[in-house]
């Protein structure tokens, strides 16, 4: 493989000094003209690029890198999220590596040892759900936030969403409107929201006195698809559920699509109670009416970084981890009806 141009390499081309080309990069205005005018031209002709990693950490500055550990890029939500976290990196001069852990906790340890391996100045992790391998990650030395969820025992700033209050709202709805077969959705156990957002459903239920059918709670549903099949087999049963409460949008996917396939065998009787936690995609076009539990993904981003910032500019002797809570509002559509 041909390896990239050095600085040196530039100064031959250019006929100057590697000083001179270093300070002409660096934008001094104390190089001649015709000399700025022959460096100019030979980065341009070798295709010369500076290593910013290597240049900042010479300054004493950092490696000027955050490492963004998300679960799924085409989660919209995550997307959001990172572009909230980019829109505070980018302010103080910052950039951002990422990458997706698919709730692979494995995968999201060797993403982190090489985050830290490049030097990067800090981490913001939303964790698959382990523990072991986040020990490593030691915020003394690299700062470490989790967005979005949290995990226990770590010593970590945390950005989360007020997820009890949120799920015992969506809860209440259902139950509000007659219904007394509520299924539940949830990512797995080991899923800090999860379960957060399990005790705001029962609490729920318990404040409405109704008891909760312990076969209609199920945990597990990573992906759309695996809730897809939740759904089904709870539509199956000899007394299926008359609405569903799902934790994220992907378990809502899931959920629809399961309810639409009915829907299409002629063999969905009424319209069902729907609740589910964050927007997805083209949800103003669900036919049935529903009620969104929504916060806003990309200030959960925006404080993350902040936070993170905050801890690079403390005192390390005196830091101590921060926890900061997101609101919920609950959103009512209407639905389309169908034909």
């Amino acid at each position: 493989m041909k390896q990239s141009p050095t600085l040196v390499d530039v100064a031959k081309h250019a006929g100057v000094s590697p000083m001179t080309v270093s300070r002409v990069l660096a934008g001094s205005a104390h190089v001649r003209p015709e000399l700025q005018e022959k460096v100019h031209a030979s980065v341009a002709a070798l295709g010369y690029r500076r290593n910013e990693n290597a240049r900042h950490l010479r300054q004493g500055k950092g490696s000027g890198l955050i490492g963004v550990a998300i679960t799924n890029i085409d989660n919209p939500y995550y997307a959001e999220l990172v572009l909230g976290i980019e829109d505070v990196a980018r302010q103080s001069g910052r950039r951002l590596l990422l990458g997706t852990t698919q709730e692979d906790s494995e995968r999201e340890s060797r993403l982190i040892d090489d985050f830290i391996g490049r030097q990067v100045e800090g981490l913001i992790v939303v964790p698959s759900g382990g523990r072991g391998h986040l020990r490593r990650a030691r915020p003394e030395q690299t700062p470490l936030v989790f967005a979005s969820r949290t995990v226990a025992g770590i010593p970590a700033d945390a950005v989360l969403v007020d997820d009890v209050n949120g799920a015992y709202d969506g809860a209440t709805a259902l139950l509000t409107r007659g219904h007394r077969r509520v299924a539940f959705l949830g990512n797995s156990e080991s899923v800090s929201t999860s379960r957060r957002r399990l005790e705001g459903f029962l609490l729920a239920h318990e404040d409405a006195g109704v008891e909760p059918e312990q076969q209609l709670i199920r945990l597990g549903g990573q992906t759309a698809d695996q809730a897809q099949q939740i759904a089904e087999q709870l539509l199956a049963l000899p007394e299926p559920p008359d609405a569903f409460f799902a934790t994220n949008n992907r378990n809502s996917l899931g959920v629809l699509n399961a309810l639409g396939a009915l829907y299409a065998a002629g063999r969905l009787d009424g319209p069902p109670g729907l609740a589910f936690f964050d927007h997805f995609e083209l949800s103003d076009f669900v036919p049935w009416p529903m009620v969104l539990v929504v916060h806003d993904a990309r200030e959960v981003g925006r404080l993350s970084a902040q936070l993170l910032l905050d801890h690079l500019a403390a005192d390390a002797a005196t830091w101590l981890p921060r926890s900061v809570q997101v609101p919920t509002t609950l959103l009512h559509l209407p639905g389309h009806g169908l034909a």
